[in-house]
C-alpha cells in the first residue's frame, strides 16, 4: 500500500488459472492495478487482464533475461511494482528413486530460483517506492513433507527459507516479505496429485477432505484472500511469517 494509501502496482506470477487467477480478480477488486504472468500466453492472461484492468505479462520465469524483460515492461506501463505475489509453480509427482533429473531441476527452476529472479527484478522498484509487499505462495508440502513429491517439496521448502531470510534483509527498508503454505486447494494442479494416486480427481478430492478436520478443500478465492490481507495495511505487522489456510491439516504444529 503506498503512502498515501492508494493501492500500488501488484505483479501475480502463474495468474493464468487456479490460485494466481484469484489473486488477481482479488486484488483487481482491492484497487490495485495488476500485471498477470503465466508461462505464455494462449489467450487466458489477455481475457483476464482485460477483465480486470490489468496487464498480461507473459514470461517464463525460469529464463533470467524473460524475467528481466517482463519486470521493465510493466514498470514502463504500469509503474513500480510495489506488489509481488509469487505464485508460478510447477509439479510432478512420482518415486524419488526413479525420478529424472532433469524433472528435479525443472521445479526448481520455476518454483524457487524463478522467484528468486522476479524478486530481484522488481526490488529496485520497491526500493524507489519507499516500501512494498511479497508474498510467496509456498505449501503445506514444503513444511511436512509428502511422498512422491520430494522435489516439490524441496522447492517450496526453500521458498520457506527464502521468505525468512528476506524478509530479515527487506523489513528495514520497509518491504514486506511473507508466505502462505497452502494444503489442498481445489484447482487443476490435483490433476497430478489424482494422476499419481491412481484416482479419478473425485476421489482424490475425497481422500484430501478425509484429511481435513475443517471437512473442505480450500478454494483459490480462499487464499487469494489471504494475500489481500498481507499486501494490504493490516498486514504491516507481518514478516518473515508462514500462514497456513488448510482447514486444520497441520494444526499449527509445524
Amino acid at each position: 500500500m503506498a503512502a498515501d494509501n492508494r493501492p500500488d502496482v501488484a505483479l501475480v506470477t502463474g495468474a493464468a488459472q487456479g490460485i494466481g487467477r484469484a489473486t488477481a480478480v482479488r486484488l483487481a477488486a482491492d484497487g490495485y492495478t495488476v500485471a498477470v504472468n503465466d508461462l505464455a500466453d494462449d489467450g487466458r492472461l489477455t481475457d483476464l487482464a482485460a477483465r480486470i484492468g490489468g496487464i498480461a505479462a507473459p514470461a517464463d520465469i525460469a529464463d533470467p533475461a524473460a524475467v528481466t524483460e517482463m519486470a521493465a515492461m510493466v514498470e514502463a506501463r504500469a509503474g513500480h511494482v510495489g506488489v509481488l505475489v509469487a505464485n508460478a509453480a510447477a509439479m510432478a509427482m512420482g518415486p524419488f528413486l526413479e525420478q529424472d533429473p532433469d524433472v528435479w531441476w525443472h521445479q526448481i527452476e520455476v518454483n524457487l530460483s524463478g522467484h528468486f529472479r522476479t524478486v530481484q527484478a522488481v526490488l529496485p522498484g520497491m526500493r524507489a517506492l519507499g516500501h512494498g509487499r511479497i508474498v510467496i505462495i509456498a505449501s503445506e508440502w514444503g513444511i511436512t513433507g509428502y511422498p512422491n513429491a520430494t522435489s516439490y517439496a524441496a522447492s517450496k521448502a526453500g521458498l520457506i527459507a527464502l521468505t525468512k531470510g528476506l524478509a530479515r534483509e527487506l523489513g528495514p527498508q520497509g518491504i514486506h516479505v511473507n508466505a502462505i503454505a497452502p494444503a489442498y486447494v481445489d484447482t487443476e494442479q490435483l490433476r497430478v496429485d489424482a494422476e499419481d494416486a491412481g484416482r479419478t480427481l473425485e476421489e482424490i478430492r475425497d481422500r484430501y477432505r478425509a484429511l481435513i478436520p475443517a471437512g473442505r478443500l480450500a478454494d483459490p478465492e480462499d487464499i487469494a484472500a489471504a494475500v489481500s490481507f498481507l499486501a494490504s495495511v493490516g498486514g504491516a505487522a507481518f514478516a518473515g511469517q508462514v500462514l497456513q489456510p488448510n482447514g486444520g491439516t497441520t494444526r499449527a504444529r509445524a
